[in-house]
């Protein structure tokens, strides 16, 4: 990365006071800049050696802490302690009841200690110096833990490289007439584990969106935007439990649970509990779905909501555990968002 610049670092102090509640996110836009950028020249803050597999095998030590990950229209913060993370290539894998992550490694670029506003993190950047994932520490964080990574990690932000400047392109979709439809439905109602549309979506060269329309006949249904506000009353009301997947390209964090209060605050959707909150801006959805999969053990039941640009904003699922159908209560659930 660029040695510090002093005008980045006066206009970002300047936009602060005028802006004192504008998150370092949206400052980033406003000031033409990345938000890696932003935290560079933080004065309290530490570039760290982005070797991050050797940085997940710390991250245990630092007991109960908070994770985040977010995309521009929703934010998963969930609570709890990572357990070791696997890795095969670039993929890797993060798997407990609290901590539930699927790590994309290919751009993951920048990693910093950050202290602002009386609390430490650690943050993750990909190479246009876009927020991936950002872990938090709570009242009950080992901070020995933390201060032996930023010993152990710590390099000279000299030694970053720069921000990737051009512009991740927007996915394209190939016109439907090109794709073979009916052989892509076919191996839809083939499924046998919901792990696999991914790759039957990429076999045909689809975008996500798109498969939803050429999905086979009876498999999706578009609902009306409101009903993710009224499944999350609906789940809090009922008491069951569900899954959450919010995600980037690089990172994807889930939440498996009940979800309490609920809350909105302008054009946030919210849950508020001890050890979960979410932050869903719904009136960025442009097209929600039901979407059914199946597999050896049944139907599988997902609601999907989609951005104006066809980019996935969050998934719920029902609680599942392996070997098991989907359960009853979750299904019942997602039959009223059809009415």
């Amino acid at each position: 990365m660029e040695t510090i610049n002093p005008t980045l670092k006066e206009k970002y102090n300047a936009f602060k006071i005028e802006n004192p509640k504008v998150r370092i996110r949206d400052a980033a836009k406003s000031l033409g800049s990345s938000e890696a950028e932003l935290v560079a020249i933080g004065d309290q803050n530490k570039a760290l050696r982005p070797d991050f597999k050797e940085l997940f095998k710390a991250l245990p030590g630092l007991g109960r802490i908070m994770a985040l990950t977010r995309n521009d229209h929703a934010v998963h913060e969930r609570k709890g302690t990572f357990t070791k993370a696997g890795f095969h290539g670039q993929v890797g894998l993060v798997v407990n009841p609290d901590i539930d992550l699927r790590l994309f490694m290919n751009d993951w670029t920048f990693a910093f200690a950050v202290e602002e506003n009386d609390r430490r993190s650690l943050q993750f950047f990909d190479r246009y110096g876009t927020a991936i994932q950002k872990i938090y520490l709570i009242p009950e964080s080992n901070t020995e833990a933390y201060d032996k990574i930023i010993a152990d990690f710590q390099i000279d932000p000299n030694e970053l490289p720069a921000v990737d400047r051009t512009v991740p392109e927007q996915e394209k979709e190939k016109p439907d007439a090109e794709i073979d439809t009916a052989q892509f439905q076919q191996e839809w109602k083939e499924l046998k584990d919901t792990h696999d549309f991914f790759g039957i979506v990429k076999k045909y060269e689809l975008t996500r969106l798109q498969s939803m329309r050429l999905a086979p006949e009876g498999y999706t249904q578009r609902i009306a935007n409101d009903q993710a506000d009224r499944l999350l009353h609906l789940v809090s009301e009922s008491g069951i439990d569900f899954m959450v997947f919010v995600g980037n390209k690089s990172c994807i964090q889930i939440h498996t649970g009940k979800a309490e209060k609920i809350l909105r605050t302008g054009p946030w959707i919210n849950i508020l509990d001890e050890s979960f909150n979410l932050h869903l801006n719904d009136t960025q959805i442009d097209s929600l779905w039901i979407v059914k999969k199946p597999t050896d053990l049944g139907l599988v039941h997902s609601v999907e909501a989609f951005d104006k640009h066809g980019t996935l904003i969050i998934q719920f699922f029902g609680k599942r555990k392996p070997n098991i159908p989907e359960r009853e209560d979750w299904r019942a659930l997602v039959k009223q968002l059809e009415n």
